[in-house]
């Protein structure tokens, strides 16, 4: 199954390019598919080599939801339907590009933290704490307190931009914000709990990288 897995990433890889090589309109989507295909089986890839303990078939994040999977599906259809209705929006180029450097900033800054946080890191919010975890603060997690938060946000919203797709730009940018909030909130009370005032003091000092999110409030 992690083979089948891989030879699809591989093949939507290899169509992206093949996409991005011509002249056609569909040029932007095959950046777009060589963007979605690398994010996904790098996540696996980076896990089997930070915390393979924790590997299985889950760290491709191919059926990382069904909100996932449909709000993919929307960006599929918005960008035909506006390819046939209205081509010229679908052929901005230097539009695309923006797009194309948030996808690769957003992805290199989560696969960053994922190698710096080593095998603290897991797809899964931990509620136990294991001998092994440590409250990293090092690299990217000096700048912010949730990189890979940051970089998947940034990523989501560029593979959108780079389609010119301005619904799900929107559509997107809202459902991110409001699941990484959420998300945010509840694995800071875990790391509070984990460990206590060393992590509150570091909450004071970082910030956590997303617009207008502060994580968890915590009573004095």
């Amino acid at each position: 199954q992690i083979a089948v897995r891989a030879c699809f990433l591989g093949f939507a890889f290899g169509c992206g390019l093949l996409l991005s090589a011509g002249r056609s309109a569909w040029r932007h989507f095959g950046w777009y598919m060589c963007s979605l295909s690398l994010f996904h089986y790098s996540e696996y890839l980076v896990t089997a080599i930070n915390n393979p303990r924790s590997l299985s078939l889950d760290s491709f994040l191919l059926n990382h939801s069904f909100e996932y999977n449909l709000a993919a599906l929307s960006s599929w259809v918005e960008f035909t339907l506006e390819k046939l209705l209205f081509p010229e929006l679908k052929q901005i180029t230097w539009l695309s590009t923006v797009g194309l450097l948030m996808v690769i900033f957003g992805d290199c800054l989560r696969k960053a933290a994922m190698l710096t946080a080593g095998s603290n890191f897991n797809h899964i919010v931990q509620n136990e704490k294991s001998d092994t975890h440590t409250l990293v603060t090092t690299g990217v997690y000096g700048w912010f307190r949730h990189p890979s938060y940051v970089g998947w946000f940034y990523w989501s919203i560029g593979t959108q931009v780079l389609l010119c797709n301005p619904i799900c730009v929107v559509g997107y940018a809202l459902a991110s914000w409001r699941f990484f909030r959420e998300r945010i909130e509840e694995e800071e009370i875990t790391l509070i709990h984990f460990f206590g005032e060393e992590y509150l003091e570091y909450k004071r000092k970082v910030p956590s990288g997303l617009p207008f999110i502060k994580g968890v409030k915590v009573e004095l």
